[in-house]
């Protein structure tokens, strides 16, 4: 016969071990030092089941956990994985990256959606969810992260994606209750996106926001057609000088381009402009008692080393001073490594760029390249 003490003792480890469980669920995964890879399941090089599924090699994953990423952001067109035959194969993948030791963050990519206008659309972000819910549910929930959606547009209009949101979260919790979800505000993941959006009950999200400022610099003016990127990818950075950095806009014969050169030479961004809009995350953040994610950052490859590398570093150390974790965009597009699609069998990484990260840049040995990483069976 049990004691009254044991019993008792048992139903306090019980309601323990309940607590543990409940205050665990209720903390988000910590996301530190992120790599997204753009090219995998978004503009394939082909839909082939065989080359989705080889896309990249273990070896070219393994590489990346030894350089100092501890999650992958895959970002994943939803026409792509629109069958259950598609999705397994994206299951597949995502066991792959999580057995090298790797977070990964399931972020939808949507093409040609328009939210904002289109409720069939909104029905198709919520179908999608309720189809990769369930496929998502026997992987690891502290390794599989999904992302309501990358970059919600929702122009002039928090309140209305702040709704749908919502209704995504939901859909997602009735199957996956305990899984780390990201969140984001509209304007493209904007910062001033963030700021205009209300915190969710739930406690076990991080906020992200994408930071690709300036574009002038870090695209080269993407937005408006017919400029001089070759003047354009002069720029320095920082901006300190004015009169050098007018210089180099005096080198194009293009009045267009010249123009806009000066008016970036006249904002003089630097490290302290950089710090002032992670600044306004980090307060809302605080405000909100919640996490943050800088889920996308990069540059073109096409930038002027010194400028590039500048930046990238600025960028790093201004996210490590508020404690904010990050996602380099990408692994194989030019605003980040440019590893070439699809990858090879393992294509080296841009030592460089690595090193203004913060990561791992030494030249790894046979012996540890054979050496197999600790992760899932």
């Amino acid at each position: 016969m049990t004691s009254p003490r044991r019993t008792i003792g048992r139903w306090l480890l019980l309601l323990l071990l309940a607590q543990v469980h409940a205050v665990r669920a209720q903390q988000p995964v910590s996301l530190s030092h992120g790599i997204n890879i753009t090219g995998w399941f978004r503009f394939p090089v082909s839909r082939q089941p065989a080359a989705l599924a080889g896309y990249m090699t273990d070896q070219a994953l393994a590489d990346l956990r030894r350089a100092g990423f501890d999650f992958v952001r895959l970002a994943i067109d939803p026409a792509v994985v629109a069958s259950p035959a598609d999705r397994a194969v994206l299951i597949q993948a995502i066991r792959r990256i999580q057995r090298q030791g790797l977070v990964v963050v399931v972020s939808p990519h949507p093409q040609d959606w328009h939210l904002e206008t289109q409720p069939a659309d909104r029905d198709r972000l919520r179908d999608f969810w309720r189809d990769l819910a369930p496929a998502l549910q026997p992987l690891d929930p502290d390794r599989t992260v999904p992302e309501v959606l990358n970059e919600p547009v929702f122009p002039n209009d928090p309140a209305g994606w702040a709704a749908l949101q919502h209704q995504v979260l939901l859909d997602i919790r009735q199957v996956l209750p305990r899984q780390t979800v990201v969140l984001t505000g509209q304007d493209w993941g904007s910062i001033n996106g963030l700021l205009a959006l209300t915190p969710e009950a739930d406690q076990a999200v991080l906020y992200s926001f994408h930071f690709y400022d300036p574009a002038e610099l870090t695209s080269l003016a993407a937005y408006r057609p017919g400029l001089d990127r070759t003047s354009l990818a002069r720029l320095p950075f920082p901006a300190t000088d004015r009169t050098a950095c007018e210089a180099t806009a005096s080198l194009t014969s293009d009045a267009a381009t010249g123009d806009l050169m000066r008016y970036y030479c006249a904002l003089h961004w630097d490290a302290a402009r950089i710090d002032a809009a992670f600044e306004q995350a980090a307060d809302w953040a605080r405000q909100h008692q919640v996490r943050l994610l800088a889920g996308e950052f990069g540059a073109s490859i096409q930038l002027n080393p010194s400028a590039r590398l500048a930046w990238f570093r600025t960028v790093r150390d201004g996210l490590a001073a508020h404690g904010i974790g990050w996602a380099l965009w990408g692994y194989d597009d030019v605003m980040g490594l440019a590893v070439s699609r699809p990858p090879g069998p393992r294509p080296s990484l841009d030592r460089d760029l690595l090193a203004a990260l913060g990561l791992q840049t030494t030249t790894l040995s046979a012996s540890v390249r054979s050496a197999p990483l600790q992760g899932l069976p």
